[in-house]
């Protein structure tokens, strides 16, 4: 579920960093929310600079599941704008990141809905039976 919608100012990035990117995304969410890799998606658009906020290079919008603490946002927010900085050899100031909570009833993976915080374990063994 978690969606990170990455928009970086056009001919900044290369299909290599991009890939990296993504991997670190993954890594990131997945390491701060323990949440499982194939659930989290991140697509990439090249934007005119114009399109992106004053001063920044790179614009990252994630949606994740609410019930997430305060702490793991920033922790995510901030592992990510270093992390994508220094992919792209740009400062971190330069890269937005700002994560938005939805509730779990509008997300799912592989046709069901996503349980409610703390309910994860369960739900995870009854779909990888």
């Amino acid at each position: 579920m978690p969606l990170y919608r990455c928009a970086i100012r056009k001919g900044l990035s290369t299909e290599d960093q991009r890939a990296q990117i993504a991997k670190e995304v993954v890594r990131i969410h997945c390491g701060v929310t323990a949440a499982p890799p194939s659930f989290v998606h991140a697509f990439f658009q090249e934007v005119p600079e114009t399109d992106l906020p004053d001063g920044k290079t790179a614009f990252v919008l994630g949606t994740i599941r609410w019930g997430r603490t305060d702490e793991q946002k920033a922790q995510i927010v901030g592992d990510l704008s270093r992390s994508i900085a220094e992919t792209l050899g740009r400062e971190a100031s330069e890269v937005g990141v700002v994560t938005v909570d939805i509730p779990s009833k509008w997300n799912m993976e592989g046709g069901e809905l996503l349980p409610e915080p703390g309910e994860e374990d369960a739900w995870l063994a009854q779909h990888n039976a």
